[in-house]
């Protein structure tokens, strides 16, 4: 694939993917409430889930997904109710030193972590249109390779990982200001809220 369709495509999905949604708003609620140790699988689950629409939409497979809509849906909601369970965590976490980055998920959270993950993307509308509807408009996918898709998929993980990061950077930076008890429990429950939220979002869809 030509560097102009890669550069156009990194472009659009930039701006698509840094746009505030249920995706960044679970992000930032985990590192605010948890830290930013342990967060990759959260955001390795958010760029699979990226990666499956992507490839359905350059092989025209998006009919086919239709077909298999018990599976997206068994993986929908396992991974809200995942989400929930972890908005209950926050809500009743006891209250400590936020500061502290030492809390590492154990591997089965993290297991959680990134199944709740690629729930919130497959479910996510916006980012199944964007790469459904929008994204041919903009770039013929008819004749795209198996090398041009390793392309798109090459570009869009380092997209995904500047946008993620930046993201992550700015809740660690909002973090810091968390220094009395009392902010402490205000932004473990406000984290609660935002992650229930989504989860809300995500299966009102």
């Amino acid at each position: 694939m030509d560097l102009t369709s890669l550069a156009v495509f990194a472009g659009i999905l930039m701006v698509a993917a840094g746009t505030p949604g249920p995706n960044i708003g679970a992000l930032v609620a985990r590192v605010i409430s948890r830290g930013h140790k342990g967060v990759f699988p959260f955001m390795f689950g958010l760029w699979i889930g990226d990666a499956v629409w992507l490839s359905l939409a350059v092989w025209g497979l998006s009919t086919l997904a239709q077909h298999f809509q018990t599976v997206f849906l068994v993986l929908k909601y396992g991974g809200l109710v995942y989400l929930v369970y972890l908005a209950w965590r926050m809500w009743f976490a006891p209250v400590g030193d936020l500061t502290n980055e030492a809390i590492i998920p154990r591997r089965n959270e993290a297991g959680g972590l990134f199944l709740s993950a690629l729930a919130i993307t497959l479910g996510n509308p916006k980012i199944m249109v964007f790469y459904v509807a929008i994204l041919p408009t903009v770039i013929d996918l008819t004749g795209v390779s198996i090398l041009g898709w390793g392309e798109l998929l090459l570009v869009m993980f380092m997209v995904l990982a500047v946008v993620y990061y930046a993201w992550v950077l700015l809740a660690v930076q909002a973090r810091r200001f968390l220094r009395t008890p009392r902010l402490v429990k205000i932004a473990n429950r406000t984290c609660a809220g935002m992650m229930a939220g989504v989860a809300v979002a995500i299966a009102a869809r």
